[in-house]
């Protein structure tokens, strides 16, 4: 436009050679001024080439980086499903995992309570079992206490019957070899006389030997009154015939009168309690030794005085146990 506008003004300036040199002047500074102008838009439509060169290129790099951005944009809302994808399945795994948690601790509770149940129940009954070792302990000692009681009572009856023994041999040792013998057997004292020491043959009175030795033995059990004293008639196997004195008729009666007589000899010492004394007539069935020959029948015929402590204290021993 601006090269039009020169053309035009050179030929308005030869069409009128004729103007003045000012008016020339004038244009020619024009022209110059519309040159420079030219120039100036020259340049300036350069820059402005450039620029939209410029533009371009950041335009392209700008495109470029929105492709990347969408890229990354599509790859992270790929990943936010993907993670969204994961975050749920978590989640539900989290919530059955709950539910069976729930289900699971409930469970436990409910054994958890069976077993404190239980556990109750076994400590109660190891406290009742407790409870009654302990009460049989408490009896056990009570029992071992009134066993060693019940022990030394019989050790100390022991202890008299064998003093008591000891006493009646002493007393009777003039009698030793002429048929009475002493002695101790399961916690009793017996003082065995043969009838050849007391009484003659078929009679129920006794002599005056025996009657001192049977004495000597009322002596003895008037000091000792809490014995009990059971004198026991024997003979030997030899049936009575006929009718003796007095009306015995068989050895039932003969003991029994034998051991009477003995009773009546005890009983007349005032220091002898007669409520100790006991008759028994044993008659011919309780020997010591065989009826065969005539020394047998001579043992066998005899007196037993079986001396017997009393057994309140042990009876009431014995039931306390």
């Amino acid at each position: 436009m601006i090269k039009k506008i020169s053309a035009g003004l050179l030929v308005l300036a030869l069409s009128t050679s004729c103007v003045s040199k000012k008016i020339y002047t004038d244009l020619e500074n024009k022209f110059a001024d519309l040159k420079k102008e030219r120039n100036a838009l020259a340049d300036e439509n350069e820059l402005l080439k450039s620029g939209k060169s410029q533009s371009d290129l950041d335009n392209a790099n700008l495109k470029s980086e929105l492709e990347k951005l969408k890229g990354e944009r599509d790859k992270l809302a790929a990943d936010y499903a993907a993670t969204s994808n994961n975050l749920q399945t978590l989640q539900n795994s989290y919530n059955a995992l709950e539910k069976n948690s729930d289900e699971a601790l409930k469970a436990n509770m409910d054994k958890n309570r069976e077993l404190l149940a239980q556990l109750e129940a076994k400590e109660k009954a190891l406290a009742d079992e407790k409870a009654r070792l302990d009460k049989l302990g408490r009896d056990f000692k009570d029992r071992s206490d009134r066993v060693a009681e019940l022990e030394n009572l019989i050790a100390a009856k022991e202890a008299s019957m064998k003093k008591l023994r000891e006493t009646l041999a002493k007393s009777l040792k003039a009698f030793e070899g002429k048929g009475l013998v002493v002695h101790q057997k399961d916690g009793k004292v017996y003082v065995s006389m043969e009838n050849k020491l007391l009484f003659e043959s078929g009679s129920w009175t006794v002599g005056a030997e025996g009657k001192k030795a049977v004495d000597l033995v009322g002596k003895v059990l008037g000091d000792n009154p809490d014995i009990a004293v059971l004198i026991e008639g024997h003979t030997d196997n030899d049936k009575i015939t006929g009718t003796l004195t007095g009306g015995v008729e068989n050895n039932w009666d003969l003991s029994t009168k034998r051991a009477t007589a003995i009773v009546n000899i005890l009983a007349s010492n005032p220091k002898v309690n007669k409520a100790n004394l006991t008759a028994a007539g044993r008659s011919e069935y309780s020997p010591l030794v065989s009826n065969d020959n005539a020394n047998g029948k001579a043992k066998n015929r005899r007196i037993e005085i079986i001396l017997t402590p009393k057994l309140d204290e042990l009876a009431k021993a014995l039931n306390e146990i």
